[in-house]
């Protein structure tokens, strides 16, 4: 064993030391790593960009302390000097220690309070109540509880219409009415409460609908239920009703998701643990408190939040960018890239962003950012430009480009296929014409803008690329080392040889460093010379699979499309993934099933389900109905004339910074019926469509303010730090919420001119 590693790690050194995608250590041990690593000089953990950007005296101190292992005799004190220049670095070293220690026992604790809360409280459960109601007959009961309680919370169930609005004309519909009698002789409350609330009735619907509603009870005394329906043509309507009591206010409760959600930014922004286990411990938290108010959800009912087709579309698109990454397709793309820019960077960045922006109009946003990203990575790899700034800027566009249509965002599929808006005249159609046109309106700001960001910014590398290659390599095979488990001999053995050639890689550095002057890269002026060596080094190094990956790939793409506009296609985004990496599987002949799960973004999927949960158990908490109602009352308390600007510029903002902070998704689902029933209300007089396209600006858009806000961002994200150019949530935001703010700014203002000035509604 010790021989065939040997002989692989010589004929490695035979090479140039750059990494391609087909190298399997660079597909094996990034994954699941994380943005951290321990070097071989120090127990503590070190980010990878803090190696990725260590400057050439401490990677020298580096390679000299590598050689510990090696066996030299170097004292610990010379080697301290070295690096930190004396006793400084003990004190440092201390301090991380205690911070590093308070950190773990207050997220220990944090863990174990949330534990014993969700423990203490059942899981009550639903008891549901069929009924048969109908004009002649009503249902009442009497709906006690003998125990402290704040809210009642009413659930109907049936075919019944989500979001209708409050005040209904000749439809068909259902007024549930809850009173509250209170003790006799009390001044301070009247001596009988009555709330109403009127759900429209689709006797034609097949499938059942559940909504819910609270009221405020906030005594022991004598609640009852009753049930009423308003019906033409059905004689009998079947309806599934529950009640459950809360012990917390609304109030407390948008609180306590406040402070959840404000607790999870804080340990993504300030990076304490890994965005996924933040996003784990948030929903542990909301589960909790779910718990503590008595609204604890099942396991099943947990597991129903996860929205599963989105993870299906990510784990399918995953295996099938991992196969065409076998055949040497990216290093391609990236050459020819470089061919067409003409060695110019600026004309090569603004091209991929303006095609990335393109295609996710046609396609989701995540396809997207799983089919670029790679090509990007290696591109900025080959031109030494660091691909972290570029794969922002690319993903920014991303996500501008989804909203120019009805197909290229979540929260824009949702608004065109509510029944309510298609019969007040919002179409596919029009509903893409006016956002294409607005969406162009803000390409045409966001080019020079971004250009004005990185006015000061160096895109390249600050060393000679055989420097950074060089780097990348020694943080590779360090990461390849850690994960190995001793548990045998044998693997012990290898996991010394890979230290072995970690140690040999930092000499090697350090010679290098002493050999080559730092230099600034200019604009490659001789990119003929350079191309035709680019295209000799990086060839398709599999045709054969490449066609296959192809043909898969462009069928699945095809299918996407035709999901949207073809009704016979019965097939989700989710399925039509997974079908497509069956296909590839079968046809690539993959024997070694391991190598392709492990560059399957683990991470990011686990990241996202437990985001799923987290923003259900948030909106069980009432924070996005919370918003959503603010919203409604600061429009109606603007005057008259000045009502449907005000409106648009509401909506358009505070969805935008919404989204930028949660999901998008059930933000959207949420202000749809408020907007409704907004514009349906005769005091306020609103038409719905310009609410509409100012939800969908703001929910899109809104998503480039924070690396959570919009799925492509941690897609994204997550692939980059697979290779190595993982990006912090402070390195998005500087670059992500200006274009945020501009780009809404723009396209506030061209809805403003649309319908306000020009009175197109």
């Amino acid at each position: 064993m010790d021989r065939d590693f040997g002989s692989f790690v010589a004929e490695h050194r035979s090479r140039e030391p750059r990494f391609t995608e087909n190298t399997p250590l660079l597909s094996n041990s990034l994954q699941e790593m994380g943005l951290q690593c321990p070097p071989l000089y120090h127990p503590h953990l070190i980010s990878a960009e803090e190696s990725w950007d260590t400057s050439s005296v401490e990677w020298e101190g580096q390679s000299l302390l590598g050689s510990e292992v090696a066996g030299s005799s170097r004292s610990a004190s010379e080697k301290g000097d070295l690096l930190e220049g004396g006793p400084a670095r003990p004190r440092l070293s201390k301090l991380r220690y205690c911070v590093r220690w308070f950190r773990v026992t207050g997220l220990f604790v944090f863990v174990v309070v949330c534990s014993i809360s969700f423990s203490l409280y059942p899981d009550q459960g639903k008891f549901w109540q069929l009924l048969a109601v109908s004009p002649l007959e009503s249902y009442s009961a009497n709906i006690s509880s003998r125990a402290d309680s704040k809210l009642l919370q009413v659930d109907l169930a049936g075919p019944l219409v989500a979001g209708g609005p409050s005040r209904p004309g000749r439809e068909e519909h259902v007024v549930v009415e809850v009173t509250q009698a209170n003790a006799p002789g009390s001044r301070r409350q009247p001596p009988q409460v009555t709330y109403n609330w009127t759900v429209l009735l689709n006797p034609q619907l097949s499938e059942h609908v559940v909504v819910s509603r609270t009221f405020e009870v906030p005594s022991r005394e004598s609640v009852s239920l009753s049930i009423r329906a308003a019906l033409r043509q059905t004689p009998v309507v079947p309806l599934l009703v529950a009640h459950q009591y809360l012990r917390a206010s609304v109030e407390a409760q948008v609180t306590i998701a406040a402070i959840i959600l404000a607790g999870v930014y804080v340990l993504i922004i300030f990076e304490i643990v890994h965005r996924t286990l933040a996003a784990m411990l948030g929903s542990l938290a909301a589960l909790a408190a779910l718990a503590v108010t008595g609204d604890r959800p099942s396991l099943t009912h947990v597991v129903e939040w996860i929205d599963f087709e989105t993870l299906a579309l990510l784990f399918g698109m995953m295996i099938l960018v991992a196969i065409s990454s076998e055949t040497g397709f990216f290093d391609y793309c990236a050459v020819k890239a470089y061919q067409l820019s003409r060695g110019r960077v600026w004309p090569m960045i603004f091209m991929l962003c303006l095609f990335a922006a393109v295609l996710s109009a046609f396609l989701d946003n995540v396809t997207t950012s799983l089919l670029f990203t790679p090509v990007t990575i290696r591109l900025c790899e080959v031109l030494n430009l660091d691909p972290r700034q570029v794969l922002i800027a690319e993903v920014i566009f991303t996500n501008i480009g989804g909203a120019a249509t009805a197909i290229g965002d979540p929260p824009n599929v949702i608004i065109v296929s509510n029944q309510e808006l298609r019969k007040m005249g919002l179409d596919f159609a029009g509903f893409t014409a006016h956002m294409f046109v607005g969406i162009c309106f803000v390409l045409l700001f966001s080019i020079p803008l971004l250009r004005l960001l990185y006015w000061n910014r160096k895109l390249y590398n600050k060393e000679p690329s055989e420097i950074v290659e060089l780097k990348h390599e020694i943080l590779v095979w360090r990461l390849t080392a850690q994960r190995i488990s001793p548990a045998s001999r044998e693997e012990t053995a290898v996991r010394g040889l890979l230290l072995g050639k970690v140690v040999a890689l930092q000499r090697l550095l350090a010679r290098r460093l002493h050999t080559f002057h730092r230099q600034i890269s200019q604009e490659d002026k001789n990119w003929e010379t350079n191309i035709q060596e680019l295209q000799k080094k990086h060839r398709i190094s599999d045709r054969i699979l490449l066609a296959k990956c192809l043909m898969v790939l462009g069928f699945v793409i095809l299918m996407f499309f035709l999901n949207s506009f073809v009704p016979g296609v019965h097939l989700d985004l989710g399925w039509i993934a997974i079908l497509g990496a069956l296909w590839l599987l079968i046809l690539a002949d993959i024997h070694d099933f391991e190598i392709i799960l492990h560059r399957v973004e683990w991470a990011t999927l686990l990241f996202f389900a437990a985001l799923f949960v987290l923003m259900e158990a948030l909106a069980h908490l009432h924070l996005i109905e919370y918003v959503g109602e603010q919203t409604a009352l600061l429009i109606k308390m603007v005057p008259e004339d000045q009502r449907l600007a005000a409106a648009i510029v509401l909506v358009v903002w505070v969805s935008a910074v919404a989204s930028s902070l949660i999901d998008n998704i059930p933000f959207t689902a949420t202000m749809i019926p408020v907007l409704l029933n907004l514009s349906q209300d005769p005091e306020v007089s609103l038409p719905a469509p310009p609410l509409m396209y100012a939800l969908a600006l703001g929910a899109c858009l809104g998503g480039n303010g924070t690396l959570i806000g919009a799925s492509a961002n941690v897609v994204c994200a997550g692939i980059a730090e697979q290779h190595g150019y993982g990006f912090s949530f402070l390195q998005f935001f500087r670059l992500g919420f200006p274009m945020m703010v501009v780009s809404c700014t723009v396209g506030m203002c061209y809805l403003l001119v649309v319908h306000v000035v020009m009175g197109w509604n």
